[in-house]
């Protein structure tokens, strides 16, 4: 097999998972979308204890809330 043959073979060949939707990065981003509902969700809290749960996701909506505040001060100081 040539060279120019086996260009050939490898761009049919992703045109083929294009087309299948084999080169998409969608699976990764759900998985990582998920990953982030389930942390702000608290699903890794004590789901008997309501208390846990609802403290756990209000601390983890402040802590982004301070990170985003941080953020914007951090960007005010550059300019």
């Amino acid at each position: 097999m040539n060279d120019d043959e086996t260009v050939r073979q490898a761009k049919r060949s992703l045109d083929r998972l294009g087309e299948e939707g084999g080169l998409s990065a969608s699976p990764v981003m759900k998985s990582a979308a998920n990953s982030v509902r389930d942390h702000f969700t608290a699903k890794d809290a004590d789901k008997s204890d309501n208390i846990e749960v609802w403290g756990t996701r209000i601390a983890r909506g402040l802590a982004l809330v301070a990170f985003a505040g941080l953020v914007l001060w951090m960007i005010g100081q550059i300019s």
